[in-house]
């Protein structure tokens, strides 16, 4: 199934956290926080601002992300998790 997201709404699949610290314990599953990284699957076209003009989205397809904690709803698709979310949930574009 292939999804497109509307508006100034982002697809993101969360990325995985390492399992275990720079000192060698292992963290459980019970343990972790949700991460707060991920990467665009697939970006909409933009707003209309309030002057009735299109806003460029600012993220596209392959992006790294940093989002808000508690950001976008979560949805399940093909036993794949991912995240929808207003672009305005983005702190930050990783670069490398």
């Amino acid at each position: 199934m292939k999804l497109k997201p509307l508006g100034d709404r982002v697809l993101v699949k969360r990325l995985e956290q390492e399992e275990v610290t720079k000192g060698g314990i292992i963290i459980p599953d019970s343990a972790k926080e949700k991460p707060m990284k991920g990467e665009v699957i697939a970006a909409g076209p933009g707003k209309i601002g309030d002057d009735g003009k299109h806003v460029q989205m600012h993220v596209e397809k392959g992006d790294l992300v940093l989002f808000n904690k508690y950001a976008g709803t979560e949805i399940k698709v093909d036993e794949d998790d991912f995240l929808v979310m207003r672009e305005d949930d983005i702190l930050a574009i990783i670069e490398a």
